[in-house]
């Protein structure tokens, strides 16, 4: 049996699967978020293997009740974030999350005094203000106590697996978005580590995704009441173990992602080198490559809107009362946190335009969905500015439950979008990523072929295909108009 684990922003999930793919049972563990200035986004590295420790615990009792034993873990996670470690392998301070905002003044330099030529070149994409390479210089230029501390630089769920198994390794498609790796080449720039005053003996070692890196250690093994080997596999970051989860696996598939952050994700069989600005060129979790366009709010916009606003979690109740698609008056911009692909604007702000005094709480729910739904069709876009051709995809996350978002979002692509039996994602892919590691499975594309099964389709209608495409040449002027009130 397997263990998938996603460890989120908000929470971790886990789920354990049998040698056929079957899911046997899932948990999920909160942590909690913090916020210490306005933009910042921080999280403590040990709630988060407190909280998988015990979802490790809670499935292998469902494993003993099956007279089963773990044989591995596959880990995925969030990205970008940010882990210093001292010489004692000790946390110096809180972990900077992908969605933190405070590195305008790095991202600045790196984008215009090192160049954004100069780094597609090193790295295959430019500076984000939620990539790791702008925090180190933050920090460089902020906290230089503990800067000079450091010793080892981890992505949070590279974290997880070292305290696990003692090992200090990254995966491929997690490395890509530190702004530190030579994508095209799979190894550290040289360059880019000397811009962030760090040395490579700093930095994790490299593995594919499949890779085994250790095993679990035998001291957790006995606080957990648990045997046998215990394999953990090098994991990947969310995006490339949710593309995993939905079978998105192989070039030219297409998924979707509508979790606290909203994604769009290609794979490729090659490096395609872009403009580094539009669309990220990512190593993926099969070996290969992946494109991948980013916003940094999706399903959590709409969260946003019904637990903070309108204080009602019934979702589904809300969402009965949108009726008509592609006619509404109301936009909504979903830059509650910033934003990155496109835009690259840390301080891009959200809103609503277009109210009137006939305005209702469902035209302003729609809009929160059609928002997102356009700005995931900004790196559609992009992508098929490059020649690609984006025929399908597959859809994952909170917001994909929703019927009428998948609607939508078919409508405003005007593809046909795809979900899947398990839609638990990363877990799922991190599950998978183990059962290869342990030589279940010869590869990713068997094992995917054999898991991951369609659910539903929803295809385009013509006419709110053609209704959008109208709406989304609106949305896309908004951002250029307002820009300069948060600037």
């Amino acid at each position: 049996m397997f263990i998938g684990i996603d460890l989120g922003t908000s929470a971790v999930k886990l789920l354990l699967m049998d040698n056929q793919g079957r899911i046997l049972g899932t948990c999920s563990r909160e942590y909690p978020l913090y916020f210490p200035q306005s933009g910042w986004s921080e999280q403590n590295p040990e709630d988060w293997v407190k909280e998988s420790l015990q979802g490790i615990r809670d499935l292998s009792a469902l494993a003993k009740d099956e007279d089963m034993t773990i044989d591995g873990i596959g880990v995925g996670g969030q990205m970008h974030g940010l882990v210093i470690l001292d010489e004692q392998d000790q946390v110096i301070r809180p972990a900077i999350l992908w969605n933190d905002g405070r590195t305008q003044k790095e991202t600045d330099y790196l984008n215009q005094e090192i160049g954004r030529e100069r780094l597609v070149e090193d790295t295959g994409n430019i500076a984000f203000a939620g990539f790791t390479a702008p925090k180190l210089l933050w920090l460089y230029n902020n906290e230089p106590e503990s800067f000079a501390r450091i010793r080892k630089i981890m992505l949070p769920k590279d974290y997880l697996v070292y305290r696990l198994t003692g090992a200090h390794v990254t995966d491929y498609s997690d490395a890509s978005g530190m702004l530190l790796l030579d994508v095209a080449h799979k190894c550290w720039s040289k360059d880019m580590l000397e811009i962030c005053h760090i040395t490579e003996d700093m930095m994790p070692s490299l593995k594919e995704s499949f890779e085994v890196v250790g095993c679990v250690k035998e001291e957790i093994k006995e606080s957990l009441g648990l045997s046998g080997t215990m394999k953990v596999v090098a994991g990947a970051g969310d995006n490339a173990a949710a593309a995993i989860g939905t079978g998105a696996v192989g070039s030219g598939r297409c998924n979707l992602s509508l979790g606290t952050s909203g994604t769009i994700f290609i794979t490729a069989d090659s490096y395609k080198k872009g403009d580094g600005s539009s669309l990220h060129s990512f190593a993926n979790a099969d070996g290969k490559y992946h494109l991948m366009g980013c916003m940094l709010s999706a399903a959590s916009c709409n969260k946003w809107w019904m637990d903070t606003i309108l204080n009602d979690k019934d979702y589904n109740a809300n969402q009965a009362e949108i009726k008509e698609l592609g006619l509404n008056h109301v936009f909504f911009q979903p830059y509650l946190m910033g934003e990155r692909s496109p835009h690259n604007d840390p301080a891009a702000r959200a809103m609503f335009i277009g109210m009137s005094m006939d305005t209702t709480r469902a035209d302003m729910t729609q809009a929160v969905l059609e928002g997102v739904s356009f700005g995931l069709r900004d790196s559609f876009e992009n992508a098929k500015n490059m020649g690609i051709d984006i025929k399908s995809a597959s859809i994952c996350g909170g917001g994909a439950k929703s019927p009428l978002w998948r609607k939508i979002v078919a409508n405003v692509l005007g593809i046909p979008i795809r979900t899947v039996q398990n839609d638990e994602g990363p877990s799922l892919g991190g599950a998978i990523l183990a059962a290869v590691g342990c030589g279940v499975y010869a590869s990713l594309e068997e094992a995917c072929e054999k898991i991951v099964k369609d659910k539903e389709v929803t295809e385009p209608d013509p006419v709110l295909v053609e209704r959008y495409n109208e709406r989304y040449q609106q949305f896309r002027k908004l951002y250029p108009m307002t820009k300069a009130f948060f600037a």
